[in-house]
């Protein structure tokens, strides 16, 4: 496919809007609509318009700027929570990683020993991965900034030996995708295992959902869409559940729906008591026009959504 010059002109916020009207979609308040085009922009609101155009470029009938707005807010409303339950699962992960990792090795400095870590290999595009390494250097940055953690400083104040902080604090300073790649780099599976059997999980599923966790914190960390995506770091799936689960029927793991469910099981190993299907029952409440089939959840084969809440991970 030969290649062509970008010609489309800047719109003005007019422009946009009166593009939008002659493309069948319905402005009740263009005074308003100029406003949220101000606050939003054309492109970022254009990802909102697909599902609401059976022919590209024509709106279908009926469908209104109000209705465009009103999928944004319930995107935006899903990504917080999202965020907010990846917060309690990294958070249940350092935890389990650093206790783990502590108690069976008797060794508060566990991640100073080279010999629990791969050694270095190359990945799929070529680079260097070396886990111990880069989370040696994390700690020696963290040692050395400019502005130091106030729990590195009480360290290095009042210890010379060893070096580094223990462990606990030392977690202290990774990402989720650090975290990530340091799992992924453990020398012995069955420290994976000890890690993976408190999420009742599989030690290469749960490398798999720790990827998927980074991937998808990103997206909501970036204030990227969420609804209506295909995940480019898909979960694995979930054959041989230890915990209440899903049916078969909502193994579309390329969707965001599968990624919530993978966010209720793990949350139900971190917090029993967690309030998730409330909180998305709420908010599909919330915004009843939107069409949530998008976000991956399967139908009967007769038009009809499946009631997701009759699911066994949901009911509790």
């Amino acid at each position: 496919m030969s290649k062509k010059t970008y010609t489309k002109p800047p719109l003005t916020f007019a422009d946009q809007l009166q593009k939008l009207k002659d493309r069948g979609l319905a402005v009740a308040n263009e005074q308003r609509a100029v406003s949220y085009l101000q606050q939003i922009s054309y492109y970022r609101l254009s990802a909102y318009f697909l599902p609401y155009q059976s022919v590209k470029d024509t709106f279908d009938k009926g469908t209104t700027f109000h209705q465009i707005i009103q999928t944004y807010a319930f995107d935006r409303e899903l990504r917080l929570l999202v965020f907010d339950c990846i917060e309690r699962i990294e958070v249940a992960i350092r935890t389990q990683f650093i206790y783990q990792m502590a108690t069976h090795y008797n060794n508060s400095h566990w991640q100073d020993d080279k010999s629990l870590f791969v050694k270095p290999y190359y990945n799929s595009v070529g680079n260097t991965v070396n886990p111990y390494s880069d989370f040696q250097s994390i700690i020696s940055k963290a040692k050395t900034h400019r502005k130091l953690e106030v729990f590195i400083k009480h360290y290095t104040d009042c210890y010379d030996k060893p070096s580094n902080p223990p462990s606990w604090m030392c977690f202290e300073l990774l990402t989720i995708g650090e975290l990530s790649n340091l799992y992924r780099g453990l020398r012995n599976n069955k420290d994976k295992k000890r890690i993976a059997d408190f999420f009742k999980v599989h030690h290469t599923i749960f490398q798999s959902w720790l990827h998927s966790l980074t991937y998808v914190r990103n997206i909501c960390a970036h204030h990227s869409r969420l609804w209506n995506r295909d995940l480019a770091v898909e979960p694995r799936l979930l054959l041989k559940p230890q915990a209440a689960w899903v049916s078969s029927s909502y193994n579309n793991n390329k969707r965001v729906f599968y990624f919530i469910c993978v966010l209720k099981y793990l949350l139900d190993s971190a917090n029993d008591n967690n309030s998730l299907t409330l909180k998305l029952d709420e908010l599909f409440a919330k915004y009843p026009t939107v069409p949530i089939q998008y976000l991956g959840i399967p139908s009967d084969g007769k038009g009809s959504l499946l009631d997701w809440r009759k699911e066994p991970l949901f009911k509790n």
